[in-house]
């Protein structure tokens, strides 16, 4: 398998540029393996990668980036294993904040609070859950083994606020 491995140093003041770096980083999907960030090789990565390394020149900082194989396959198998555990505590959360709508849902129902606002706030809720599934589905190039149980949590999700939508609906037209 083909990486992109990525050394930076920035100046410790100010601190954004560092946090900004880490952040971008995280949101490609790298992971941090003994001092370097590695990534799996895709032009679209090694383009995003040019342009961090652009920004990191910009903080008074360095970068060093390289492209290439794992020389030990047992190495490449923890890699392989830090993108995986990495993918799943990010499904894990997904899955955590489904579980929280599940109870908000519930919570409504069990209060007969079947008001408009109420379907817009869990609308809002639900769109958030499905776009941060979709920034983690982006950064999954290993199908880590949650992604199936978070996808079963959105379409739940999804079932459970159209059912509630319709109650509220169904409580409008009584008016």
């Amino acid at each position: 398998m083909k990486w992109i491995f990525v050394s930076y140093t920035v100046p410790s003041n100010p601190s954004r540029g560092r946090v900004f770096i880490w952040r971008e980083l995280r949101k490609l999907g790298a992971i941090n393996y003994q001092t370097v960030w590695i990534l799996p090789y895709s032009k679209d990565i090694s383009d995003k990668i040019q342009n961090l390394k652009k920004v990191i020149e910009n903080y008074g900082g360095q970068a060093l980036l390289v492209e290439g194989k794992v020389l030990n396959k047992e190495v490449e198998e923890k890699i392989l294993n830090a993108f995986i555990e990495a993918r799943n505590k990010e499904y894990t959360e997904i899955i955590e904040k489904c579980e929280d709508f599940f109870k908000e849902i519930s919570f409504e129902i069990e209060r007969q609070n079947f008001i408009f606002a109420e379907v817009e706030e869990n609308e809002e809720e639900l769109e958030k859950l499905k776009t941060w599934f979709k920034k983690v589905e982006k950064r999954d190039f290993v199908n880590a083994p949650l992604k199936k149980e978070a996808i079963d949590k959105l379409k739940k999700c999804t079932r459970l606020f159209e059912e509630f939508s319709k109650k509220v609906y169904k409580e409008a037209q009584k008016e």
